[in-house]
């Protein structure tokens, strides 16, 4: 698979996911603990009629993060308007979201790491005290104007975390990881997924498509559509086993869910680097890619399936990765496992 088909498996295709995203709690697999805090909540605030406190979403992207905050929404009976940080260029853009919102309604900011940090400093009284202070003129002149809000809920999202400031962090009332889905849960998305679509697929069929989407959702559904052009054209439109095998085949990705971007990573730490240590911008350097792309997109998985290590030196190569690329370790690295 094409570097920039692996990227964009990763990106959100907004036609095709509105039409696939659950809209209620029932419809919503996978994440049990995430969803059971989250329906409390909604419970407990509806219970004493009262709006739901503040949310941060985070975790790799495509698990479910916006899909949650629309959920909130409905669950709560509300509006929900959506931006994202690198949107919100100046105050005044946040003032005319906050003070567009009625009581209960859901702002939700995706990336929210990547908002300016004079923006944020207004979020500050707005999510505690549901006030916003506004400087009107300049020099002499300018004065601050407070503007009271209505009490609203901000839903944050974030796939890094670690970017967030404290300050921030610290007024979240509730705060959820959503972590890689397993392939029986993805499994039960893409069937549901090709009713919606109305697509013939067999219980294998799913379970091939689930095991090779990288635990993630967005891919399962992009994967899902891909083989269905493939059984459209090819297999008399019915996705068992062998036609999603040999569909996703035809995109380079394999058994595990690597491709062809995967496998150059590896290689290129096997082979160009003795298994490490390897800082990323060389790594980036060797197999061509922007190191930012490695960080985000390919090495999440990558780590969380045991293949490769970060260290304070750098990427290491681990035992999974020699047996998957059947490379023979050094007696250095096999005595580093």
């Amino acid at each position: 698979m094409s570097e920039r088909l692996a990227t964009n498996l990763n990106k959100t295709d907004p036609e095709f996911d509105l039409t696939l995203r659950p809209g209620q709690f029932a419809d919503f697999v996978g994440q049990a603990k995430v969803r059971e805090r989250l329906e409390l909540y909604v419970e407990a605030a509806r219970g004493r009629g009262d709006v739901l406190d503040h949310v941060l979403l985070f975790g790799p992207p495509g698990l479910g993060k916006t899909t949650l905050a629309y959920i909130l929404a409905d669950a709560m009976g509300v509006n929900v308007k959506c931006t994202s940080g690198p949107v919100i260029d100046k105050p005044g853009d946040l003032a005319g979201l906050l003070t567009n919102l009625e009581r209960g309604d859901i702002l939700f900011i995706d990336e929210i790491h990547r908002m300016q940090k004079t923006v944020e400093e207004y979020l500050y009284s707005a999510m505690e005290d549901y006030v916003i202070d506004i400087m009107i003129d300049q020099g002499p002149h300018a004065r601050s104007v407070r503007l009271d809000l209505k009490r609203f809920t901000l839903v944050g999202a974030t796939t890094r975390s670690g970017l967030l400031t404290a300050a921030l962090r610290s007024r979240f009332g509730m705060v959820n990881r959503l972590d890689y889905y397993n392939a029986d849960d993805l499994a039960t998305i893409i069937k549901r997924s090709a009713r919606i679509l109305n697509v013939d697929i067999e219980e294998d069929g799913a379970r091939e498509i689930g095991a090779r989407a990288r635990g993630t959702p967005r891919i399962a559904n992009h994967l899902l559509r891909w083989v269905r052009d493939f059984a459209q054209v090819r297999a008399d439109n019915v996705i068992t086993r062998e036609v999603a095998d040999r569909a996703l085949t035809m995109l380079d990705i394999d058994s595990d869910g690597l491709d062809e971007m995967d496998k150059r990573i590896l290689n290129a730490l096997l082979l160009k680097f003795g298994g490490g240590p390897v800082g990323l911008s060389s790594l980036a350097v060797a197999v061509g890619e922007e190191a930012g792309t490695i960080e985000e997109v390919y090495e999440p998985y990558l780590i969380q399936e045991g293949y490769i290590k970060r260290t304070s030196q750098g990427r290491v190569a681990t035992e999974a990765c020699y047996r998957k690329l059947n490379v023979k370790p050094s007696k250095r690295q096999a005595e580093s496992f």
